[in-house]
Order: structure tokens, then sequence, then C-alpha cells
């Protein structure tokens, strides 16, 4: 269920993203694809990154 709402929200906040820059940037349109094809890529980099941090228990605060 946590890869589907990291994909939901990555999709939604991408979408959001190439939205307003491209209402912002003159002479160019809204691509939804290309806002899909991103929010995958950034779906995967943030498993990556999730898997590379490391989950060592902290000793004392």
């Amino acid at each position: 269920m946590r890869f589907f709402w990291t994909f939901f929200w990555s999709f939604l906040l991408v979408q959001m993203l190439s939205y307003v820059v491209s209402s912002m940037t003159p002479g160019t349109e809204f691509d939804f694809k290309s806002g899909a094809i991103v929010s995958v890529g950034v779906t995967v980099l943030i498993y990556i990154a999730a898997a590379v941090i490391p989950k060592q228990p902290v000793e004392k605060h």
C-alpha cells in the first residue's frame, strides 16, 4: 500500500508542478504525458533514496 500512496502523491505533485511551470513559461503548453513519465522517475528515485538511507537506531538524544 505504501508503494501506491508514494506513486499517487508523487504523480499529483509532479503534475501540479508541471502545470504551474508550463503556465508561467511563455509559449509552452501543459503536457500530461511528460508529467506522468517524470512522476514515475520521481517515484523510483524516492524508493532508491529510502533504500540507501541507513536505518540505524538512535542510541541517545
